[in-house]
């Protein structure tokens, strides 16, 4: 009797379908997935930051410096055996390290040694992929942190691996390891089998002993730029089928910080926030994230940059009940501080920003001193601290703000110097600083400094000297400002702004404008240098994209051009160019009339043609 008679004879057994059909949840003969219902779809959905990590190191985003010394150390065969990745959260370290792991073990029919083309899968890649391979050991070390579970890890890097061509280590969080693991670990990574390969990952680089760092190859992941992620964000989100404002994608890289992988967090979370198939919009972005609108908080910072407490107050209220954060909103300002700085040292290029407000920053840090602006974040960094311990953050932040606006106004150390040794107040002289009432601004000083300003001594005021400089002008009209550079005879100042300057609005300390074509760049610097020595306030002069009328200049063309043609459709001056054919008109003057003598009636002389 053989084996095949033990086996039960079922060839005449009814099918399974038979007898109550197929299991619903098994698989056909084809591969195809059983029908999943709502709940069953919603738990096996894989979230965005891992459904699109990258599979290849052409995938890595913002990281093409490391990518390309890789490629250069594995095409000449110079592979390191121990690797360390380090860079903030997000930015693909652990990622990085199973890229690195497959490309050590690749195999293929055609390839048989280790390479960073991944295009095609490899024999070992998908084993490596989903964390199952017996030579490619993945472990997080805030788990492992004991020496005895170190030693037991590094008894087994003696042996050979079992099928591939490398035994890979990966050690995420490394610096979290005890001082005693390092120690074992050492003695491994200076004198290492050939079949062994460590990959180390970190976001605290300082944690780890130098003596571990000298025995690897270090790549410094950087931070991915904004523009970077969001064009890995429309990537996605057209992948996805969702529909995002571009301001929103904005929104999210620069709250990501430089981490990809926040970002796509952001992503998958702003998605839900709009019905299937409708825009996700900024504002929603924008809400979702607790962040202020941006224009808004630059107006925040230019009030608190002219001494305004009030008026930033009720800018500051009006975002709050919008939901903007008061922490983020203090963030925000140090942001502005920060981007105003820079734009005074290199220019508004510098600013990753839209033009209008990289302009209007750069007004800023044209209006005041590098010191001011320095002084001024010191004061912001300080008072972030204290917003987010204050029991009432809102409250913190008012008090935040008044102090920014009365330190705003504060000369400098060197600006203060000056004054008292010309015998002039060492506060502002603007009108404001007159009085501190609510509704002047409520930064001003009104208090002097040292001896050139008054001095109160036992409820005796000490006589202020009188000043022999001339009166500060005000300046209440565009007009008034043209009149002052002309009597100030400041002639290339007086040129460029007739020409280039389309006026928006005005208002006493403030200046918008539409620059005309060949604007000078440093025209807006210039003019608030010149104001604010002429009048004693500091100036915001900011240009716009568009909207202004006309420039003095376009204005006087256009006058021009409207009474040339007036007086080529005159009768007279038509009739004397048919009778002298050939002839044109090369200039148009009005002649200065001649006093009448007094009752008598003038005649009011025409234009003088010339032909």
């Amino acid at each position: 009797m053989g084996d095949d008679d033990l086996i039960p004879d079922d060839s005449d057994a009814p099918p399974p379908e038979a007898e109550g059909g197929r299991d619903p949840n098994a698989p056909d003969m084809f591969g195809g997935a059983p029908t999943m219902s709502g709940e069953d779809a919603s738990a096996a959905y894989t979230v965005i930051a891992r459904k699109y990590r990258p599979k290849t190191f052409d995938d890595l985003y913002g990281q093409e410096a490391m990518v390309r010394t890789l490629k250069n150390a594995f095409s000449s065969g110079r592979i390191a055996h121990a690797f360390m990745l380090t860079g903030v959260r997000g930015v693909g370290k652990t990622t990085t390290a199973r890229l690195l792991a497959r490309a050590l073990n690749y195999e293929s029919e055609t390839i048989h040694e280790p390479t960073l083309d991944l295009a095609v899968e490899g024999v070992h890649c998908k084993s490596i992929i989903e964390g199952r391979h017996m030579d490619v050991l993945e472990l997080d070390a805030a788990s492992r942190t004991k020496v005895d579970e170190m030693r037991e890890l590094l008894d087994g890097v003696r042996y050979a691996p079992t099928s591939a061509r490398y035994k890979v280590y990966i050690i995420d969080e490394v610096h979290m390891l005890s001082t005693q693991s390092f120690n074992a670990l050492l003695k491994t990574l200076e004198e290492p089998p050939p079949h062994a390969k460590f990959i180390f990952a970190t976001t605290e680089i300082r944690k780890v002993p130098v003596t571990i760092l000298s025995r690897t190859q270090r790549f410094d992941l950087r931070r991915v730029e904004p523009d970077v992620i969001v064009r890995n964000l429309e990537m996605i989100s057209e992948a996805e089928g969702a529909r995002v404002e571009a301001d929103g994608l904005m929104l999210i890289a620069r709250a990501a910080e430089g981490s990809v992988r926040d970002a796509q967090s952001m992503l998958d979370q702003a998605i839900v926030q709009a019905e299937p198939g409708q825009t996700v919009t900024a504002a929603t972005i924008r809400d979702m994230l607790g962040l202020a609108d941006r224009a808004q908080t630059i107006s925040l910072f230019e009030q608190v940059m002219r001494g305004e407490a009030g008026p930033a107050i009720e800018t500051f209220r009006t975002l709050y009940g919008y939901g903007a954060n008061p922490d983020q909103v203090m963030l925000d300002l140090m942001d502005h501080c920060h981007g105003a700085s820079v734009a005074k040292a290199v220019g508004p290029a510098a600013l990753i920003m839209p033009k209008d407000q990289a302009q209007r920053l750069a007004a800023v840090g044209a209006a005041v001193s590098a010191g001011t602006l320095s002084r001024l974040w010191q004061l912001m960094l300080k008072a972030y601290g204290e917003v987010r311990q204050a029991p009432d953050a809102a409250a913190a932040t008012d008090m935040a703000l008044i102090r920014l606006a009365y330190a705003a106004d504060l000369p400098g150390p060197e600006e203060a110097l000056k004054r008292l040794q010309a015998g002039d107040p060492a506060s502002s002289p603007g009108p404001a600083s007159q009085g501190g009432g609510p509704g002047g601004g409520g930064g001003r000083s009104s208090a002097s400094a040292g001896g050139g300003g008054a001095t109160v001594a036992r409820g005796f005021a000490a006589p202020q000297p009188q000043s022999s400089a001339e009166p500060v002008a005000v300046l209440n009209t565009f007009e008034d400002m043209l009149a002052l550079i002309e009597k100030k005879r400041d002639i290339s100042l007086k040129l460029d702004v007739e020409r280039y300057v389309r006026p928006i609005s005005f208002r006493p300390g403030a200046i918008e404008y539409e620059a005309a074509p060949g604007t000078p760049n440093n025209l807006a610097q210039r003019l608030v240098g010149r104001l604010k020595d002429w009048t004693g306030e500091r100036w915001l002069i900011a240009a716009q994209g568009g909207g202004g009328a006309e420039s003095l200049w376009e204005r006087q063309k256009r006058e021009e051009r409207e009474v040339r043609a007036e007086i080529e459709q005159d009768p007279f001056v038509l009739a004397v160019m048919k009778t002298f054919p050939g002839a044109e008109i090369v200039g148009v003057r009005t002649l200065a009339q001649a006093e009448a003598p007094e009752g008598s009636a003038t005649e009011a002389e025409g234009d003088d043609d010339e032909d």
